[in-house]
């Protein structure tokens, strides 16, 4: 599953049209990151699309746990990369502010992981209970999953906000779920066990012992200690919308660099862009 040839990346252009109209000084230190490392490796993968996804066969029985890592950071095209990132971009500017530079990598670090562990242990378990094999060969690349899981916490931090699912309002603390339902029928190519695998990570933090745990092993460094405080957001924009408790604050020229959609149309329109690429000889899923 190679990167087509002989045309202009114009998801990767837009990208970083978009990004540059953000402004650099305006993206905190660890989204920006993200979004470096991930144009980065679209540029220069550390291995093929089908040497880098992960599925059962390859993470598990045949004990290839550099998927894990790979993974998150590979992506099928420019476009699945830059719908991808527009969703970072998003979600980084807000939860880093809120929960600081260090705490967020934590959380990107740790969500990366154990997304790709759940999506192997979900697999594992529709293998056993479908009696299917084939979705020991399901194999799946994109930042997708921790996307989910990081939707997940921004719904909690912001409750009472509704969110727009195929043209459907819905409680933001249920809008995962719907979307969830919603790309696997409009776009049954997509993986359903990555996504959800993300919901079920960030419910893990939100809900479950996640966030104890991580505390619990970042316990002996003191920049780890203020994470809970809530931050202001970078004071360059000069409008902002503002939520009941005024903890939390996004920039109004959003849909400047996201063309207009909300995060689920580009979602959304993620799927659409991502469908066609494949691994020859597998069944395999790429999240969008």
């Amino acid at each position: 599953m190679q990167r087509r040839q002989g045309r202009v990346n114009a998801g990767l252009l837009l990208l970083l049209y978009q990004i540059s109209q953000v402004g650099l000084q305006n993206i905190p230190s660890v989204t920006l990151a993200v979004l470096v490392l991930n144009i980065f490796f679209f540029l220069n993968p550390v291995r093929p699309l089908h040497e880098a996804c992960i599925s059962v066969k390859e993470a598990f029985y045949r004990r290839d746990w550099q998927r894990l890592l790979l993974s998150p950071l590979h992506h099928a095209d420019d476009w699945h990369l830059y719908y991808n990132m527009i969703s970072m971009l998003w979600k980084g500017i807000m939860l880093e502010r809120r929960l600081g530079s260090m705490w967020f990598a934590y959380i990107i670090a740790v969500f990366s992981v154990l997304t790709g562990i759940v999506y192997v242990l979900l697999e594992f378990i529709l293998v056993r209970i479908l009696d299917d094999p084939s979705y020991e060969m399901s194999c799946a690349v994109g930042f997708s999953g921790v996307l989910f899981a990081l939707k997940v916490l921004n719904n909690h931090y912001n409750p009472g906000r509704v969110s727009s699912v195929l043209g459907f309002r819905i409680p933001s603390k249920y809008a995962c779920w719907a979307e969830l339902v919603a790309i696997h029928f409009i776009a049954p190519g997509t993986s359903f066990a990555g996504h959800l695998a993300g919901i079920l990570v960030g419910l893990m933090y939100t809900m479950g012992p996640l966030k104890k745990i991580m505390e619990a092993c970042a316990g002996g460094f003191s920049s780890f200690t203020d994470h809970n405080r809530p931050r202001s957001y970078y004071s360059g924009y000069s409008e902002y919308y503002g939520y009941p408790d005024d903890q939390y604050r996004t920039p109004r020229n959003y849909y400047a660099y996201t063309g207009g959609l909300t995060e689920e149309e580009q979602l959304e329109r993620a799927v659409l862009n991502s469908l066609n690429e494949r691994v020859p000889g597998q069944r395999t899923f790429l999240q969008p």
